[in-house]
């Protein structure tokens, strides 16, 4: 069943962050009005607020991609605010949306729902079959829970919510900060320090030995689109480029793409997360959608974007 954006009104919850950016801009190319709002003006924890907004606005589709999001070192050391602010996002947004005759929600769940030890490539049925990563369970926990809501609204009041399951992200308006970032913009403020600094050695957290798989986020844009108008299974469906890359190959293309020579130290004493997470992507192939952003060009247009808004010059 296609769904039509011509001339619809789209909510972008969350689009200030890296996804929802790229999601206006991918809807820009699109024949509809993008609503925002920002926080200031809407405290997306409170229900009260959120269904009074949406009941005024009247969206006719919601993109669900507003969280609190974060690396390892703040999953661990904020667990209760991972948790807590996720499932009270979530829960608003998408019971409003049921209440106030939203037509069609996507949600933005996340690779880490998925058990620790996975087989490879994670299939969308390996779902809630094993533990988690501990490093990163309280988000997991709020993302799985945000798309089993999406599917008892779907199955019990028959809403058109679907919910997409992206890879590790990284793009244009990225977080870039020592102790919440994920691994490629840390990766980047690390060694474009090294190189502002002459120094000759960074330092990688763990082993450099977990692979992981990384999606530019305009490339996910273009898919939570596509999916938009080509997708209404209640079924979470993933959203990769069905390649990965161990965090020392990572680390080097990095280095590469800022042009730092120098060494990298492994701090072994850090934790190394989930030893290989890559997304099986072959149900959103068989759609019709592939990724076309190579990661060579993603971190390409991730650090002159670091550059632009930090004012940092090689």
């Amino acid at each position: 069943m296609t769904f039509s954006l011509h001339e619809k009104k789209i909510w972008v919850a969350g689009h200030r962050g890296m996804v929802g950016s790229a999601v206006v801009r991918a809807l820009s190319r699109e024949n509809c009005e993008i609503l925002t709002v920002d926080r200031k003006s809407l405290d997306l924890t409170r229900q009260d607020q959120v269904h009074d907004w949406l009941a005024v606005h009247k969206p006719h589709a919601v993109v669900l991609a507003a969280a609190k999001v974060g690396g390892i070192m703040a999953n661990n050391q904020y667990p209760a605010d991972f948790l807590y602010d996720n499932l009270m996002i979530e829960t608003n947004i998408i019971h409003s949306s049921y209440k106030t005759g939203v037509e069609k929600l996507l949600f933005l769940g996340s690779s880490c729902i998925y058990p620790r030890n996975c087989p490879q490539p994670i299939k969308e049925e390996y779902l809630l079959t094993d533990k988690l990563e501990p490093t990163n369970e309280w988000y997991a926990i709020a993302k799985i829970a945000g798309i089993k809501l999406c599917q008892a609204y779907s199955k019990q009041h028959g809403c058109n919510f679907i919910s997409a399951m992206p890879t590790n992200l990284y793009g244009i308006g990225d977080t870039y900060s020592f102790e919440n970032s994920h691994v490629i913009p840390a990766l980047i403020m690390k060694i474009d320090k090294a190189l502002k600094e002459q120094e000759n050695e960074v330092e990688i957290w763990g082993t450099g030995i977990p692979r992981r798989e990384f999606l530019y986020a305009d490339d996910l844009a273009e898919a939570l689109v596509f999916l938009l108008k080509n997708y209404s299974d209640p079924a979470p469906i993933n959203i990769g480029c069905g390649e990965d890359v161990s965090i020392a190959d990572l680390a080097m293309i990095v280095a590469q793409t800022i042009g730092f020579n120098g060494n990298f130290r492994f701090n072994t004493e850090k934790p190394d997360g989930t030893p290989r997470k890559l997304l099986d992507v072959t149900r959103l192939k068989e759609l019709g959608w592939v990724a076309k952003t190579s990661l060579e060009a993603g971190l390409k247009y991730a650090y002159q974007d670091y550059i632009s808004r930090y004012g940092i010059n090689k």
